[in-house]
């Protein structure tokens, strides 16, 4: 069966394994639970000691952390309203006492979530240079000796992360190169489009 929050995918074996964790917890905890996770998620951190204080044993904490982190982030990644959530995740066994809390709680911050998730997703450097040079090595063969050209990239480019400039050379054939240049002419060109 396929799942709007999982992408139009099956929803994968260990998320179901770990609805049936989630079960076994109150209401009461699991509302406190998805409050904390997605804090989480938005960058505001997650207060562990309360949790295991106030929720389950450690091992059930982070499994519960971990499949409600991928519901929530997946919901917002893939856009989906709140009752098509609460939908499919009692279809999958999550009770509706639970559904409820998680729902209304995603309801609250979705907006905030999915821009969190596009300010965090697809981090690029900068490309800052790039050069080039054609090299002739010479191939030998029984008959004769050919020359078979090789280009060499040199880019220097800026960390998404680091912010330090990074080079890296590339040496590939005369052939491969055609198709990285075509390949790229052809991305570029979809680029344009979409603008």
């Amino acid at each position: 069966m396929r799942f709007r929050f999982c992408g139009d995918l099956d929803c994968p074996d260990w998320v179901l394994a770990e609805i049936s964790t989630l079960a076994k917890i109150s209401s009461v905890k699991m509302k406190l639970l998805c409050g904390q996770v997605l804090k989480d998620l938005l960058g505001e951190g997650i207060d562990v000691i309360m949790l295991s204080i106030r929720v389950a044993e450690s091992g059930d904490i982070k499994a519960s952390v971990a499949v409600l982190s991928f519901i929530f982030s997946s919901a917002a990644k893939h856009d989906v309203d709140s009752e098509s959530l609460s939908s499919e995740l009692q279809q999958l066994g999550l009770p509706k006492e639970h559904t409820t809390g998680l729902c209304k709680s995603y309801e609250d911050k979705h907006s905030a979530l999915q821009d969190k998730l596009r300010e965090t997703s697809l981090r690029l450097g900068r490309l800052e240079a790039v050069s080039w040079r054609v090299d002739y090595t010479l191939s030998s063969s029984e008959l004769r000796k050919v020359k078979e050209p090789t280009v060499q990239l040199k880019l220097q480019a800026q960390g998404a992360e680091s912010g330090c400039t990074e080079t890296t050379v590339v040496s590939i054939s005369a052939d491969k190169f055609r198709v990285l240049l075509t390949e790229l002419k052809q991305a570029q060109a979809m680029m344009n489009a979409l603008q």
